[in-house]
């Protein structure tokens, strides 16, 4: 069995939440550039690292399709969903549950609606989550604190985006280690 709080690349997903165009300029502009940022270092991370990357769309139709900074990096197309929680949809659950992973690593929007009820519908799920503090973005830093909190109490860990990616490398020197440093510098 892993030890609690060690991420392994053949047992974890990064889950990209709702990074969408029109709900994007509300958020706090500070944690919004780590959306960005941090955001594209777990995708092409996880990508270095041979893992799969799921993402979302909450109700595309009216909030528009994942900004392109993140959409032009994606391995596959998001899955559009009307529930707030990944966790609660029938098409993300069963595309998640296709991966065979149970590492589930979450960045994105809004922290205190889809990121937190995802986090909590996957972690009484038994999935083991890992919610990026720096790549989460909500309209206010209230909210966005509330959110990590909540997803906290509800069984998530709360971590950082180049905690997970180092802690998924385990080693130095490798030409992933490489890569994932010049992600996040």
């Amino acid at each position: 069995m892993t030890p609690k709080l060690k991420l392994e690349p053949g047992r974890a997903a990064v889950v990209v939440v709702d990074v969408q165009e029109r709900l994007a300029p509300a958020m706090e502009p500070g944690a919004y550039a780590g959306v960005l940022k941090y955001g594209r270092a777990l995708i092409e991370g996880a990508k270095a690292l041979g893992m799969p990357v799921l993402a979302t769309e909450q109700y595309p139709k009216g909030l528009g399709p994942t900004v392109r900074e993140l959409a032009e990096i994606l391995p596959a197309p998001p899955l559009a969903k009307a529930t707030f929680s990944c966790g609660a949809d029938p098409d993300f659950r069963s595309e998640l549950e296709s991966t065979e992973r149970r590492q589930i690593i979450l960045c994105g929007m809004e922290t205190h609606v889809c990121v937190f009820q995802t986090a909590r519908d996957l972690a009484a799920a038994g999935y083991e989550v890992y919610v990026c503090a720096d790549a989460v973005a909500s309209r206010t830093a209230e909210h966005r604190r509330v959110g990590l909190d909540l997803a906290r109490e509800a069984g998530a860990y709360v971590t950082t985006a180049e905690t997970a990616l180092f802690d998924l490398l385990h080693r130095a020197g490798t030409p992933e280690f490489k890569a994932i440093s010049a992600l996040v510098k």
